[in-house]
């Protein structure tokens, strides 16, 4: 396969075509199997998303100027989404006023690395203010959240701070002093309860321990797949072992729990329990991105064929089921068997990200360009 072919030739154009909104600015959300609207809503975490790939796509791809014009009217909608206090909606009608807000700090985030992408690519000082901006609001925000954990939250979840983790990571190349906020997510990611020998759970209690209920046995393995690169990725960075150990494990027990029928499953239960979620057995596009990312950079740095192999079966199954040959892009929802559950290119969840991420990844491990 090759990724960067299918990156620039494929996915990248599908939505440069049918996904710009170049009247009003910014990318919409609701895509059908043909790239077709079926709706005018956009997601402001998208544009941030959206701006990051481009402008990532840019800066370590190819110097396209279709890509920095494209970004530049993402960039330009998302100062358009913002509030007077830094915050963004989370959905935003096609002019960009906030439908709907979102309790956590994932639109901060992407916009913070949105922007800081895009300053790398276009020289822009403003897009450095912004995403440092972008930045201390969602920091602020994550940490009201941990604050209430015990109080008017039950549970501490493991997302935000892989996310802040991520974003962390790239904000660096802006400020070496943001190494520090990596630092601290790892302290909290790998000794704060989450990060179990045999899993690693999306809730534990306010002091890391499991709690035997259906949120505290949740699985998330897509997650814990991601979490693990990001984790595998800076062990690397900072030359250490421990830290490509832990992620090793997450792997592993990542992959025993999740794997099944060829695909990795949405959810699951810890101990085999029934799972709340009514999709946990679904295939669903982004899980299968961190599962290739994932055990294709564990080869690279531990040169175990498991990994490999596993990545291969992998790649031979997402590009046998999820890839749509006559259309382009992938579909995003198959059943356990295999088959197409919804025809659907975008929505508040697909957009332009997790798979050309995984594409950008993945191209960058196989040409020892791994950027982090």
């Amino acid at each position: 396969m090759d990724y960067k072919a299918y990156l620039t030739e494929n996915v990248i154009p599908f939505w440069l075509k049918n996904g710009m909104d170049r009247e009003l600015g910014g990318i919409y959300l609701y895509l059908d199997e043909k790239g077709k609207l079926y709706g005018d809503e956009k997601g402001a975490w998208f544009q941030g998303r959206a701006l990051y790939t481009l402008s990532r796509a840019y800066n370590t791809i190819e110097k396209n100027p279709e890509y920095l014009e494209a970004a530049g009217l993402l960039y330009d909608f998302l100062k358009k989404c913002t509030h007077d206090d830094g915050r963004l909606g989370f959905k935003v009608t096609r002019d960009g006023r906030t439908v709907a807000m979102n309790r956590f700090d994932y639109s901060e985030m992407f916009a913070a690395i949105g922007c800081a992408e895009y300053y790398l690519a276009s020289g822009k000082e403003e897009a450095a203010e912004k995403a440092k901006q972008f930045f201390e609001t969602a920091y602020g925000l994550y940490t009201e959240l941990m604050d209430s954990v015990g109080k008017t939250i039950r549970y501490k979840q493991v997302a935000p701070s892989m996310i802040i983790l991520a974003t962390a990571q790239v904000m660096r190349k802006l400020d070496a002093r943001y190494d520090d906020v990596v630092s601290d997510m790892l302290a909290e990611i790998t000794g704060g309860g989450n990060v179990k020998d045999f899993a690693m759970l999306e809730n534990v209690s306010q002091s890391g321990e499991l709690v035997d209920s259906p949120e505290g046995r949740l699985v998330n393995p897509g997650h814990s797949l991601e979490c693990a690169w990001f984790l595998m990725s800076e062990g690397v960075h900072r030359h250490d072992k421990s830290l490509i150990r832990t992620a090793k494990n997450m792997i592993d027990v990542s992959m025993e729990l999740g794997l099944k029928n060829n695909g990795i499953i949405a959810f699951c239960d810890v101990f085999g329990k029934p799972s709340e979620a009514l999709e946990w057995d679904m295939h669903i596009w982004w899980p299968q991105c961190e599962a290739m990312i994932a055990n294709r950079l564990c080869y690279e740095v531990t040169g175990e064929t498991k990994y490999m192999d596993a990545f291969r079966r992998l790649e031979n199954y997402v590009f046998t089921h999820f890839a749509d040959a006559a259309n382009g892009e992938w579909y995003g929802y198959m059943h356990y068997d295999g088959t197409v559950a919804n025809t659907l290119k975008g929505n508040i969840s697909k957009g332009l990200f997790h798979l050309p991420r995984m594409l950008m990844q993945i191209y960058e491990i196989e040409n020892h360009r791994i950027v982090f």
